[in-house]
């Protein structure tokens, strides 16, 4: 059977900007999860229960602050 005229070398291609886009992704995704999670609460909080405004917006900055810790940068663990 003849081979393929293909000029694709499988290992070959550059990949630096689909990784930078997979990580640039995965950030955004995980900024937004802790973003809706502290939105979500505080809203929660103010409108559904007794607590009001300021404890929902006291416990929305503490799970900003909380996941902003979690999802700091750390150089590779080699």
């Amino acid at each position: 059977m003849a081979e393929s005229a293909s000029e694709y070398h499988h290992g070959e291609m550059n990949i630096v900007e689909q990784q930078r886009t997979f990580k640039d992704a995965m950030a955004a995704t995980k900024w937004a999860i802790v973003i809706l999670a502290a939105l979500i609460s505080a809203l929660t909080l103010w409108f559904c229960t007794a607590a009001g405004f300021f404890s929902g917006a006291l416990v929305a900055l503490v799970i900003l602050v909380v996941g902003g810790v979690a999802l700091r940068d750390r150089p590779p663990a080699h």
